[in-house]
């Protein structure tokens, strides 16, 4: 048998083996079942395998069945091989055509007893592993269990709320890969601290089928890849739809999660999109909304000024500012919005999203009956250059900040400088700042300077805070919300469609602020209202339903009638002043913004 050709189409293998596995890796979703380290395995002994047949060939002799016999014989010794079994003597069986190949060709196979039963450990270590994951979870089959379908700092911190709140819960993470960065280690050590089980196979992989149907089965499709969390969900979705104990939770932000999702065939499981950006400002302003109002400075004419300040267009500025159009809706004040970032074409991205906010017969004018704001967006404006000073020393009217960039520390940084600046100018706005990191945020809380005068800023979006079961699974905002989407339509529709769902979250958010803020008849059943009563509730329902339904991209239709109604071209037939809706329309308002 040919030496120069098995080694040749040796090398080759393992070659490509090596290629395929790290484009796998560049590609790779994890919870496979092909990874690259099985790609490797596999290609390295069928190479060592290959490099074999020639030196047992040899030692046949004549056989009928000599190619059956060494190939027999390689398998066996390739075995032994990946087992620390094999006879070291068989190096000394090899004899080329040329001394240069008999070195290079025993170099490798030297090289391959030592490489191969480390491989074969790593493969056994992993087995074991998920061996006794699987034991530890499948003894706890009848109690609770969690599921996540990642190992990261959000699933930790909501699996230790968990924990706390369910001390005989089963805890899970899956797709868990231990290495020696720091910050995986931690995370490791802290589901251990957890009493977690741990999974390397992926949510979507690992069996969890033969749970006690009767206990809670929850799914958390928690990654920091969305399009894989909607892939997982649609897979548990098809294994677990019959099982009325299971619910499952998709973190997605993107319009088509929120597609599939609505769309997908959910059976008995109790299916919940999480949107993460969204919910830190909903909750922020359901928990807290009222300081905007009790902030506003007086200005002439009776009314009180709310002067917004939002630094950062990204996902969360975005949200902040569509949110605060609506949100800032009451009798008696008025709102102005100034924007900043560094995009110079920020104001005609956001101007795409809501088109008719941003309009110039709408934004800044007053019309009786009609929502009232003023937007400003400066584009182009870097938060570490001095035409942004000199534009916040401006703003001395400022009451509320907003600060939402790219990292903690640059928000962080940028809110001391927001407070130096308008120390200047004697303004004293509520400063918000996102900073993610739990840790971080806690040392941040209270912070004075060197004489010991506080700055005042609220640190918000920590991980630990936003996280927990009270916030993502009983949600006191949702229930609000779902108890008034049930006055008109049935709760699956609720969870199934992002409409249904944020319009009622929006109008429970609006009329918690409007009882706290004592607005006449807002504590009061729609049929306890007086005609005088009833007019305002109706009036200003209207202008926060006119400002929300701008913010999400909705415009009027051109006509009165109904018909004209499009939700796919989001045109809205009763986007007008309240002095043209029918009193049919009306009553819609009174109704919604009732107890």
């Amino acid at each position: 048998m040919n030496w120069i050709i098995c080694f040749a189409l040796s090398m080759t293998l393992l070659v490509t083996a090596i290629l395929f596995a790290v484009i796998v890796g560049m590609k790779y979703k994890r919870g496979r079942v092909l990874t690259p380290f099985k790609i490797i395995f596999g290609g390295m002994f069928i190479s060592v395998f290959i490099c074999m047949l020639p030196v047992f060939y040899e030692t046949m002799g004549d056989s009928s069945s000599r190619i059956l016999k060494a190939a027999a014989y390689s398998f066996h010794n390739t075995l032994q091989i990946f087992t620390i079994d094999a006879d070291r003597g068989v190096i000394d069986s090899i004899c080329c055509s040329s001394a240069a190949l008999e070195n290079v060709y025993s170099a490798y196979i030297s090289i391959a007893y030592v490489v191969a039963p480390i491989m074969t450990f790593g493969f056994l270590v992993s087995f074991f592993k998920n061996a006794v994951s699987f034991i530890r979870y499948a003894v706890r089959f009848f109690r609770p269990a969690y599921v996540f379908s990642e190992l990261n700092g959000r699933s930790i911190s909501l699996g230790t709320d968990i924990r706390k709140n369910h001390k005989r819960a089963t805890i899970v993470y899956t797709d868990v890969f231990e290495n020696n960065e720091e910050t995986s280690f931690e995370l490791a050590e802290r589901a251990r601290e957890l009493k977690a089980v741990c999974f390397k196979k992926g949510i979507s992989v690992v069996n969890f089928g033969f749970h006690f149907r009767k206990a809670p089965l929850v799914f958390f499709a928690i990654g920091e890849d969305e399009a894989e969390n909607v892939d997982q969900s649609l897979a548990l979705l098809e294994r677990y739809r019959d099982r009325e104990s299971a619910e499952l939770y998709v973190f997605s932000t993107e319009t088509s999660g929120a597609l599939i999702l609505a769309n997908a065939d959910r059976g008995k499981m109790k299916l919940r999109r999480v949107n993460e950006v969204r919910l830190l400002i909903d909750r922020s302003l359901y928990e807290n909304g009222r300081e905007l109002f009790l902030n506003a400075k007086p200005i002439e004419g009776g009314n009180k000024k709310i002067g917004a300040v939002i630094v950062g267009m990204g996902r969360h500025g975005t949200e902040m500012l569509k949110a605060l159009t609506w949100y800032c809706q009451m009798d008696g004040y008025d709102i102005t919005i100034d924007a900043f970032d560094k995009d110079e074409r920020a104001e005609e991205r956001f101007s795409a999203l809501a088109p008719e906010l941003m309009s110039e017969k709408l934004n800044g004018v007053s019309i009786p009956g009609e929502a009232e704001y003023t937007i400003r967006i400066h584009s182009g404006c870097d938060v570490t250059t001095k035409s942004f000073a000199d534009e916040i020393e401006k703003l001395t009217d400022a009451t509320y900040v907003f600060v939402c960039l790219d990292s903690d520390e640059n928000n962080t940084r940028t809110a001391v400088e927001l407070r130096m600046l308008f120390e200047r100018v004697g303004a004293k706005p509520v400063i918000r700042a996102v900073v993610r990191n739990p840790e971080e945020k806690c040392a941040l809380d209270g912070v004075v300077n060197f004489k010991g005068r506080s700055y005042d800023i609220d640190f918000i979006g920590d991980t630990d805070s936003c996280y927990s079961e009270k916030v993502i699974m009983n949600s006191e905002l949702e229930a609000e919300a779902l108890k008034l989407h049930k006055r008109w339509g049935a709760e699956e529709e609720f969870w199934r469609y992002e409409y249904n769902y944020n319009s009622s979250v929006a109008s429970a958010m609006h009329k918690k602020v409007r009882r706290e803020l004592g607005v006449t008849g807002a504590d009061k059943e729609e049929t306890q209202l007086a005609a005088e009563e009833r007019d305002i509730i109706e009036r200003l329902e209207h202008r926060r339903w006119n400002a929300y339904m701008r913010s999400e991209g909705y415009v009027y239709s051109g006509s009165n009638d109904e018909n004209s109604r499009n939700d796919l071209a989001k045109i809205h037939h009763d986007l007008v002043a309240f002095s043209r809706l029918s009193e049919e329309d009306k009553r819609k308002d009174s109704r919604v913004a009732t107890d």
